[in-house]
């Protein structure tokens, strides 16, 4: 992180509440100033069919290979149905209930904006994990 603002909460991917959010193209991300879920909510996508305000929960699994010294995060994949979303990038938070305390873990570019008109919007999570520690 930049030296505009630190991350004063604990992480632990054991215990917490992680969620997903899906934000639109007009969004730019900003490493130094956009800490907390709250610095980046404006331009979430508009709530749409199973698609609620903050995103949806994670269920997440760890995994680790001593043999290459690695630690893996995954999660499951998630869909949202009946949802008209466009989306571009998808933001991993810690979900502490209050957006301005609330930090990002990583926002991922989804290379281009992503659609679905009612219909389904689905992620599918990288075979490798959301995120590897070597």
């Amino acid at each position: 992180m930049g030296d505009t603002a630190q991350i004063s909460t604990a992480i632990n991917f054991a215990t917490d509440t992680f969620k997903l959010m899906l934000l639109t193209a007009s969004h730019t991300t900003d490493i130094d100033a956009q800490v907390f879920i709250n610095s980046v909510s404006a331009n979430e996508v508009a709530a749409s069919g199973t698609y609620s305000a903050g995103g949806v929960t994670l269920t997440l699994s760890a995994s680790t290979d001593d043999t290459n010294d690695k630690g893996a995060l995954d999660a499951t994949d998630v869909s949202f149905t009946s949802a008209t979303i466009a989306a571009r990038y998808a933001v991993l938070y810690k979900d502490t209930g209050t957006p301005a305390t609330s930090p990002i873990v990583c926002i991922y570019d989804l290379g281009s904006t992503i659609t679905s008109t009612v219909g389904t919007f689905s992620i599918t999570i990288n075979a490798s994990g959301l995120l590897t520690l070597a």
